[in-house]
Order: structure tokens, then C-alpha cells, then sequence
């Protein structure tokens, strides 16, 4: 089954981090991150801009809105987003809580619903 697992980041946290301890840190998510490629778990992980560049849309009445800045306000910044192949929600339990990201701020874990397998939705189709 895949998830996807947003990671967080606490800005507070982070920049009260001396620079060798976020470079220890970084170092320690790359390889990380090549565990998961070798084991099969990982499918992709980008990493994302600054909140400052968020620009959310959505349409009301009919009528285009933009807003600058993320949809949901939380403590963390949205730093990473992660496509994860396990075998159920507790090996993806197990994978998030392993992960160097989850030191800096929470990772969401996030079922993704496989429409092939015809996985019901709570939402129509797109």
C-alpha cells in the first residue's frame, strides 16, 4: 500500500540548531533516504520552498481566491513530501518513526487511495 507522509518542520527548533548539528542532521535524512530507496520503501520525496511562497487557490461563489500562505495554519512549516510503499499502516508507522525528519517536527502519515483497486473514496471522482 502507498502513503504519503508529510514532514514538518519547527522553525523555532530548527533555528536554534548550531550549523553542525543541522548538517548532522541533513547527512543523517540523505542516508536515510537511500535506506528507503534500497529497501523498496520509498517511491519519491521532494523537498519544498519556504512557506513564503505558498500561494493558495480556491474557487468560492464561483469566483477565483488567492491567498498567500498555507491553507492550514500549524505550528510547523511543510517541508518534505515523501511516496511510501508499505506493506500496511503500521510498517508505515515503523518507517516514519526511523526517520531523522521525525526529530525536527511530526510526520503525517497519509493513506493513499489506489482507484486501480478500486479502493473506495469518500470524495466523487475526479
Amino acid at each position: 500500500m502507498k502513503y504519503v507522509f508529510l514532514a514538518y518542520r519547527d522553525e523555532e527548533q530548527w533555528n536554534a540548531m548550531s550549523a553542525g548539528e543541522r548538517d548532522a542532521l541533513e547527512s543523517a535524512c540523505l542516508a536515510n533516504e537511500q535506506d528507503l530507496r534500497q529497501s523498496g520503501h520509498l517511491f519519491a520525496v521532494e523537498d519544498l520552498q519556504s512557506r513564503n511562497t505558498t500561494l493558495t487557490v480556491q474557487v468560492v461563489n464561483g469566483k477565483v481566491s488567492l491567498t498567500g500562505g498555507s491553507f492550514a495554519e500549524t505550528k510547523g512549516q511543510l517541508v518534505q513530501l515523501f511516496i511510501i510503499n508499505a506493506r500496511d499502516l503500521n510498517e508505515a508507522i515503523q518507517v516514519a518513526s526511523k526517520m531523522p525528519q521525525a526529530r525536527r517536527g511530526p510526520i503525517e502519515v497519509r493513506p493513499i487511495i489506489d482507484l486501480d483497486k478500486g479502493e473506495a473514496t469518500a470524495h466523487p471522482p475526479r
